[in-house]
């Protein structure tokens, strides 16, 4: 198979997997396995690129035109076949988990959800592999309304408003402000076509520059800066599946790394640095990593912690990318990939532990890690990745952006990320201690059932350990990610 062929294949298989999911859907167990088989075909087909991207090559594809220059077209580079390997692989594990919560909380209408996925990871790879602005739109905005039927899921009037929430901010912000930036960038340029480094000119000045980026940043509204974060929080009323999906493989990852692709691929790194029209970028992103850490601090659901710990280390990629120096934008792509298997596994424990003890407060949590041991574990390994404590990827992406703080001369990025480091201790490690280090209440029952079924359970286990084997297995993941920081220059 040619890797354009297998870009085709990549965008087909989760498509044909929704439409067989729909037509199984009488059968639980046929239905199930076909959600299985598609997520394996498509990490497959994924990684079958990755040797052509190592060798310096781009495979191409391109659908059709709609008038010349303007084309839905794919071309895979390093940081679109990172995303891609990094939702592909994750729909595995989070189908698995996915057969587990879903029959043992009897969830409704799991036709519905599984053909919903199916079609979000078709959504997210057309965004990986993007070629242009367009390209990227199209699909930036499919995955937007293929994922509002899992928010609301439940269908509940709670749900409803967070549904509403969710599509408020997304849709307006695309519309008003990232469809006007790429209008504007075609105009000034002539093309939308993302280029190692960059598309604009000599001719774009240092405010046009500013006021562009600022389109782009706020019109991705996935990426979830403040003020165009609470969508994500929001959002938590949606099944455990669904959170991870949002946080960890498609929806928050498409946004931030959208972000990370307009700045390398759009601006130029290289270019942006010389008109010094991104220097407030680095700003916002620490305000957003600092305010959502403390309010993550305060909160005592455990799904809403998590929520506010997304949005502050999605800031942490946002920021990496804006100080625009080759290790910072590697330290950006990698902690993309550090925190999707880090956030996945936590959230995969919050749902076991919802399903298993029927518990959703941090307060309910005493003991817990006595009959959830492995649970609670995974948990305790997916947080002291995202604190950033070795042997963990965690760690690796934050030692990387700090080194990209330090070649940068950014001295008050080096500030913001060990203090919010400190922050993460403190509204993780109280979790881990009270699990394991304090006794249950004497009349809590809940805890004598143990373990969550066992799909759930394999799933966090295999996201956790891959915390740590992508710490001690990094080699492939630099090598893809390294022209990166070539291109900056």
């Amino acid at each position: 198979m040619s890797p354009e062929t297998g870009i085709g294949a990549a965008l087909l298989t989760p498509l044909v997997g929704a439409f067989l999911i729909a037509a199984c859907g009488r059968s639980p167990n046929l239905r199930e396995t076909v959600t299985m088989a598609s997520a394996g075909v498509l990490f497959l087909l994924v990684a079958s690129l990755v040797p052509a991207v190592l060798d310096g090559g781009r495979p191409a594809l391109t659908l059709f035109e709609i008038m010349p220059g303007l084309a839905l077209h794919f071309e895979v580079e390093p940081l679109g076949m990172l995303f891609a390997l990094v939702a592909s692989g994750l729909w595995i594990v989070n189908s698995m988990y996915s057969v587990g919560y879903m029959r043992a909380n009897a969830e409704a209408h799991q036709t519905r959800f599984y053909v919903c996925f199916a079609v979000a990871l078709a959504s997210a790879i057309g965004i990986a592999f993007a070629g242009n602005l367009l390209t990227l739109f199209v699909f930036y905005e499919a995955l937007t309304l293929v994922t509002y039927p899992l928010v609301v899921h439940a269908g509940t009037a709670e749900a409803r408003r967070a549904g509403r929430v969710y599509l408020g901010v997304l849709v307006t912000t695309s519309i008003v402000f990232l469809l006007v930036a790429i209008v504007w960038t075609w105009q000034l340029t002539g093309t939308i076509d993302f280029r190692s480094g960059g598309i604009l000119g000599a001719e774009i000045g240092h405010v046009t520059a500013a006021l562009l980026l600022a389109l782009y940043v706020f019109g991705i509204g996935k990426a979830a800066l403040m003020p165009f974060h609470r969508w994500l929080p929001a959002a938590m009323v949606a099944p455990t599946p669904v959170s991870a999906l949002l946080h960890a493989v498609a929806v928050v990852k498409a946004g931030v790394f959208s972000v990370v692709k307009v700045i390398v691929y759009v601006f130029g790194a290289e270019r942006l640095a010389a008109l010094g029209s991104g220097d407030w970028l680095p700003f916002l992103a620490a305000f957003t990593i600092l305010a959502a850490s403390v309010v993550a601090l305060r909160s005592d659901n455990l799904k809403r912690r998590l929520a506010y710990s997304t949005v502050s280390q999605l800031a942490y990629v946002v920021l990496a990318a804006a100080l625009l120096a080759p290790l910072s934008i590697i330290g950006a792509a990698l902690h993309i990939a550090a925190h999707a298997v880090s956030k996945i596994t936590l959230f995969f424990a919050a749902g076991a532990i919802y399903t298993a003890a029927h518990k959703t407060e941090i307060s309910e949590l005493d003991g817990i890690g006595r009959s959830m041991p492995v649970t609670m574990t995974a948990f305790a390994i997916g947080s002291l990745s995202l604190i950033g404590v070795p042997p963990a990827i965690g760690f690796l992406s934050k030692w990387f952006i700090l080194q990209g703080a330090v070649q940068s001369g950014h001295h008050f990025a080096l500030a913001v990320i060990l203090g919010s480091t400190l922050l993460n201790a403190a509204y993780f490690l109280p979790i881990v201690h009270a699990a394991f280090f304090r006794a249950p209440p004497a009349h809590d029952q809940a805890y004598a059932h143990g373990e969550a079924p066992w799909p759930m359970v394999a799933a966090l286990s295999i996201t956790a350990l891959g915390t740590l084997a992508l710490f001690f297995f990094s080699d492939p993941l630099l090598r893809l990610i390294a022209p990166l920081g070539k291109s900056t220059g």
